[in-house]
């Protein structure tokens, strides 16, 4: 008996497709070549629709405690929101879009079968808008056909369901054409896993309005079984768009955005020229951006000059783009408190896990970063001395699974930045462990911040609005300005000698900071040398290293 696409539905289409997803995951995972061979589509796509369907099981949650009933457009909207801000990957953010697009036209209707054709075209239409250079063969047709498919659906009795289905199938049809679209596909042997993804997205909206289980499985080849091997090699040497270059860009950098619409423009201007696979979805403020980059730091200060950056994940390709990845001996694993800190850490070689003020990361954060890093070795910079039972959680935990992790204690940024000066991958695993445990505990370090209300601390009472200067963890020195409480922090921490001033900006830092520290240092403490990075940082103007 086929159902209304009302919140009720939406909240079961998530079920649905998440079960969906979670059964071709590996599947889809195994036939990923394209734009880049990581083999991670199907997990991104099924974390993308996880993140969907919290955000549902939200609004229904508190709709229930205001006595409410949710209604299709708040349903759909959390939809769409949750993708948006939980996306992952290439794929995962288009499929974002494609949510978003529906739901511009089913929140302002009832859900019947007209509405979900414009829905699905309005859906199909924003995925080209949203990706900088639109290929064939990939999500994008699979999308378009459902479109067209659920537009001749028409007829007296052509409800939403008989809508759904003919857009399933449409879908279905189209992707078994992909590997004649897309030379990759072609020589792979495989259908696009984007597009794969999508069909099972929409086979589970099919199956929740006419309210029967789909006995057909998505196939994944034009012929006959998984790819295995081949499909690795061909993915080495066809680039992300398709024409052939083996070095393709060494990383993915992907960030939540807080903009408005002129400064995204010119955002997909500037990454547009830093490298491939840009696609930036969303509106009314907030934007999902990805791109693949040679130069991280560079897309992170893109989206910091465009406006607020958070949640940002970078992550490295590796050389050889292959679709599994082999695993490297040793890497390192650090959470930065800024977007800044973030590339910087990145260029460095390293995984770093970003995170928001008030928003520290979760011990299944940091796992998925260390599977992520994709080695049989790891260092673990938490930077934080409030995260080390959080990191030591997550040690574990990842230890479980074979991978061998070695906790560094880093309480601040600039300990971890030291770490990882002397990190050396050629050394022995507990050598390496020494030295950047050495490293990191040779370096003091402070961090300056603005006082909230009237405290008591260990240098006295502060009020609203002084500057507080931090030496290791405790509040040594009250200021009025930030230049003058700087300078007082550094004669304290010099004062038993030093030979670097790491000095890292955080957003709220006044513009000529860095020089007038830099030239106080040059001239008071001879033979000390500075350091200055833009950290990008939203909760201490100001961080200090000193070793």
């Amino acid at each position: 008996m086929p159902y209304p696409l009302d919140a009720a539905a939406v909240r079961s289409w998530c079920g649905l497709a998440l079960e969906a997803l979670g059964r071709e995951r590996e599947r889809i995972d195994a036939i990923n070549v394209y734009p880049v061979a990581d083999g991670d589509t199907g997990t991104n796509l099924y974390l993308t629709l996880e993140s969907a369907a919290r955000a549902v099981e939200a609004a229904f949650d508190g709709h229930a405690s205001a006595g409410t009933a949710p209604r299709l457009a708040d349903a759909i909207g959390a939809m769409a929101h949750g993708a948006l801000i939980g996306a992952r990957g290439n794929s995962g953010t288009i499929v974002a879009q494609l949510l978003r697009g529906m739901t511009e036209v089913l929140a302002a209707t009832d859900g019947s079968a007209d509405a979900l054709r414009q829905a699905l075209r309005r859906a199909a239409a924003s995925t080209y808008e949203a990706v900088a250079h639109p290929v064939e063969g990939t999500v994008l047709t699979v999308a378009t056909a459902a479109a067209d498919a659920a537009e001749r659906a028409v007829g007296g009795d052509a409800g939403a369901a008989e809508v759904a289905r003919a857009a399933h199938e449409g879908a279905r049809s189209a992707l078994q054409e992909t590997p004649g679209q897309l030379a990759v596909l072609g020589r792979a042997g495989v259908v696009d896993a984007g597009g794969c993804g999508l069909v099972a997205l929409l086979g589970a909206l099919a199956d929740v309005l006419s309210g029967e289980v789909s006995a057909v499985p998505v196939a994944v080849r034009a012929d006959a079984p998984l790819p295995e091997a081949a499909g690795c090699e061909v993915a080495g040497r066809v680039a992300a768009d398709g024409r052939g270059d083996p070095d393709g860009p060494a990383f993915e950098v992907i960030y939540l955005l807080e903009a408005d619409d002129g400064a995204v423009a010119r955002l997909r201007a500037r990454l547009d020229g830093l490298g491939d696979s840009l696609v930036v979805v969303g509106g009314d403020g907030l934007w999902n951006v990805h791109v693949h980059v040679d130069d991280a730091g560079a897309a992170v200060e893109a989206g910091i000059e465009a406006g607020r950056p958070y949640r940002i994940r970078i992550t490295h390709f590796g050389g050889a783009r292959a679709k599994e990845p082999e695993m490297t001996a040793r890497a390192v694993v650090a959470v930065v408190p800024g977007a800044g800190l973030a590339g910087l850490c990145a260029q460095a070689g390293a995984t770093p896990v970003p995170v928001r003020p008030g928003e520290p990361p979760a011990s299944g954060e940091l796992v998925q970063a260390i599977r992520q890093a994709h080695a049989r070795e790891v260092m673990l910079l938490p930077n934080d001395a409030d995260l080390r039972h959080t990191a030591a959680a997550a040690a574990e935990e990842a230890r479980a699974e074979g991978v061998r992790v070695a906790l560094i204690p880093t309480r601040s940024a600039v300990q971890g930045l030291a770490a990882l000066a002397v990190h050396e991958p050629g050394r022995s695993f507990d050598e390496d462990v020494v030295a950047m445990t050495a490293a990191a505990g040779a370096t003091r370090y402070a961090e300056l911040a603005l006082a909230e209300r009237q405290s008591w601390t260990m240098a006295g009472v502060c009020q609203a609005g002084d500057v507080l200067g931090l030496i290791d963890g405790d509040v040594a020195v009250i200021g009025s300005d930030l230049t003058g409480t700087a300078v007082t922090v550094l004669d304290r921490m010099l004062s038993a000698g030093g030979e670097m001033v790491t000095l890292v900006l955080g957003t709220q830092a006044p513009d000529g900071l860095a020089e007038r520290l830099e030239g106080y240092v040059r001239e008071r403490h001879l033979a000390v040398d500075t350091v200055v990075y833009d950290g990008g940082q939203h909760a201490a103007p100001l961080l200090i290293g000193v070793e």
